[in-house]
């Protein structure tokens, strides 16, 4: 008993003296990282040229087949916009099939089959295969390209244009690669309605006659195959396909600005401004850089752990994220940082940016900042390699970009040893915080002044090219000036007082939806009502009657507050323009402003609340061209027709947050001073 005891004992002891060894105040050190067992892509290539990888992986039934073309960029120019229809009109039908019979065969099978302008894709399963390649090559070797299609594809491309020239986010997008690359690189250019409509069939058919060829094709195919299968299959529905010699284009490489540059798109309705920090840099997928650049831009802004997600959300609360970019190319790469803001914070917002740049080049990173950022991206690197798919595109990046075998075998261990003097020096390379083009979009009255302080503040338009000169605005015009001189443009004082109420019906086109909206305006007794209907269902209707308003919606009844009202009476007249100084609203005449290449006076009209909106007058013209209100989106106004003497824009083109695409409404049916009930403003 004494023995087993003083075992008992010097066992605990042991114990206790292990545990009290153990630092459990921070993380184990981890090992080495493994090289990763990456199963090999196998290989073999067509005579035509066609190279084709395999990987196999039996742990589903499936198998999908990749085809990408390695061809140079493509500079569109006038026709800007053709090669993203490529893909959809060689779907569009074939000599074999129209376009119903592919869609109903790929179905069929439960099948996927796609193309682009450099690429195909099918998959389906096992033993569908054949059926699925026959359907994929039936594409690729017999489209017919109709005319028809080309047409739809056109319109939608110019109503995808049309929201775009709305949208913020692409308003950036447009204005930072048209300056980081030039609007004469391929990178850089705009499409525009003009280059849309100049869009022909030849030119489609010509670019797939020229650039679909075998000779600069990869096949991946992933799935339930084995590579002597696949040396089976693939000459069957490849190797007849004819090579061909393809051109190649050389580009002038985009060069940093001289010194820091601020471009800004004015867009006075946002209560945000969408910035974007950019600037071309010198980096592509596997040279010395590109590693180290992957986690660089992981410490900077690749999420949540950024520094700029740190400082612009969780310090300052400008934004709801803050993130940057490191992209790679084999033309030009580019470093961009971005971020939406408030647009009373918007210079200071900018300011943290160009700090942050400055303080990752003079500071560079800490330890614990490169570990995290290793764990992060070793992290995704291991999800990545649960799907077959990835082997095969590391299977082609090796062989497009000329990577070593064992690229993708030793990408730990290529992350893991790397240190904070490599970050810091990729980061002195690669970055050069006096050459940034800083890009705003936002309220251009409220933030241009305070711009200024990080360069010279250029005016672009929503297309990306340098802002129209307006005219000056004369020294003696004023707001009411401007209201009565679109009282006289539309008719006289006259006329236009007789006008004391209206009906008024509009029909427009929605995504093929005809919507109809009513309105009645009670100008006299300060009364409104709308209704919007869809297929003759009312989806909602607005009432403002006796200083109370309510919108009625889905069933539902909603009152509005006083200060709701207040701001929604700012847009309840028919002719708006005589009652404002009447109600005491306050306007303000803001300049000359471009509205859609037409030089018109910007008045800013605001009630006692604060709520405000924007009317645009043409300069020549005196009629109003346009409502900007942030609450309901813009309203643009044209083909004005003369009805009992006075001048009423005919066209509403209506550009909402509430509407996927910019509605024109046309007025159907219009009454002036008709008799009115209580029962039209129900």
């Amino acid at each position: 008993m004494k023995k087993l005891t003083i075992s008992f004992v010097l066992t605990l002891l042991v114990s206790v003296m292990s545990f009290a060894q153990v630092d459990r105040s921070s993380y184990p050190a981890s090992g080495p990282a493994p090289e990763i067992k990456i199963g090999d892509a196998e290989t073999f290539t067509l005579e035509n040229g066609l190279k084709v990888f395999v990987v196999e992986n039996d742990k589903l039934p499936r198998v999908s087949f990749t085809l990408v073309l390695e061809r140079d960029p493509i500079l569109e120019g006038d026709k800007a916009g053709y090669l993203g229809f490529v893909g959809q009109m060689m779907m569009a039908g074939t000599e074999n099939r129209s376009k119903d019979e592919l869609d109903e065969e790929i179905d069929f099978i439960g099948a996927s089959v796609s193309a682009g302008s450099s690429s195909m894709f099918a998959s389906s399963l096992k033993k569908h295969q054949e059926k699925v390649l026959e359907l994929m090559t039936d594409v690729l070797y017999n489209p017919i390209f109709p005319q028809e299609e080309l047409e739809k594809l056109k319109k939608q491309s110019l109503t995808g244009l049309a929201t775009s020239k709305d949208d913020p986010n692409s308003i950036s997008s447009r204005l930072s690669s048209a300056l980081v690359y030039g609007k004469d690189h391929p990178y850089g250019e705009v499409q525009t309605e003009a280059t849309i409509n100049n869009i022909e069939v030849a030119d489609v058919k010509s670019y797939y006659e020229t650039f679909f060829k075998p000779n600069i094709a990869y096949l991946a195919i992933v799935g339930d195959m084995s590579i002597e299968e696949a040396k089976e299959i693939v000459p069957k529905y490849f190797a007849n396909w004819e090579q061909g010699e393809v051109p190649s284009f050389t580009y002038e490489k985009p060069a940093p600005v001289s010194k820091t540059e601020v471009g800004l798109v004015d867009r006075s309705s946002s209560v945000q401004t969408v910035i974007d920090i950019a600037q071309p840099i010198d980096l592509t997928l596997g040279d010395d850089n590109y590693i180290n650049s992957r986690v660089l831009n992981q410490i900077f802004g690749g999420g949540s752990s950024g520094r700029l997600f740190k400082n612009l959300r969780e310090d300052k609360g400008f934004t709801y994220g803050a993130y940057s970019s490191m992209a790679a190319d084999k033309l030009v790469g580019q470093f961009s940082a971005s971020a939406s803001v408030r647009t009373e914070v918007t210079d200071s917002a900018v300011y943290e940016f160009v700090s942050e740049i400055d303080r990752l080049l003079a500071e560079g990173v800490t330890e614990e900042e490169l570990k995290m950022a290793k764990a992060n991206l070793a992290g995704s690197f291991g999800r990545s390699l649960e799907s077959p798919s990835t082997i095969a595109n590391f299977a082609l990046n090796t062989e497009r970009y000329d990577l070593p075998k064992d690229y993708y075998k030793t990408y730990l261990q290529k992350i893991e040893a790397l240190t904070v003097e490599d970050i810091n020096q990729t980061a002195k390379e690669l970055i050069d915080p006096n050459k940034l083009y800083i890009t705003a979009v936002g309220n251009g009255s409220e933030i241009k002044d305070k711009l200024a302080q990080f360069g010279e503040v250029k005016m672009y338009d929503n297309m990306g090219d340098p802002a129209r000169e307006v005219q000056m605005v004369d020294a003696d015009m004023t707001a009411s000036k401007v209201l009565a001189n679109y009282i006289e443009a539309i008719g006289g004082e006259s006329a236009a007082n007789a006008v004391k109420s209206a009906k008024v019906s509009m029909d427009a086109d929605v995504m093929g939806n005809m919507i109809t909206i009513d309105m009645v305006f009670d100008d006299e007794n300060m009364r409104f009502g709308q209704k919007t209907s869809l297929g003759g269902n009312v989806m909602q209707s607005t009432s403002m009657v006796d200083g109370k308003g309510a919108i009625s919606a889905q069933g539902q009844n909603i009152e509005m507050s006083a200060e709701q009202y207040a701001e929604a009476q700012m847009s309840g007249f028919f002719i708006a323009e005589l009652y404002y100084e009447d109600l005491g609203y306050t306007l303000t005449l803001d300049g000359v402003k471009d509205v859609e290449g037409e030089d018109a006076y910007k008045v800013i009209i605001a009630n006692a609340n604060g709520a405000s909106m924007s009317n645009y007058y043409s300069v020549e013209t005196g009629l109003k061209i346009k409502n900007e209100n942030p609450t309901s989106g813009d309203t643009f106004y044209s083909e004005y027709t003369e009805k009992n003497e006075v001048l009423i824009p005919m066209l509403w083109t209506i550009k909402s947050p509430a509407i996927p695409v910019p509605l024109a409404a046309k007025i159907t049916s219009l009454e002036l001073n008709p008799t009115l009930t209580e029962a039209d403003f129900k």
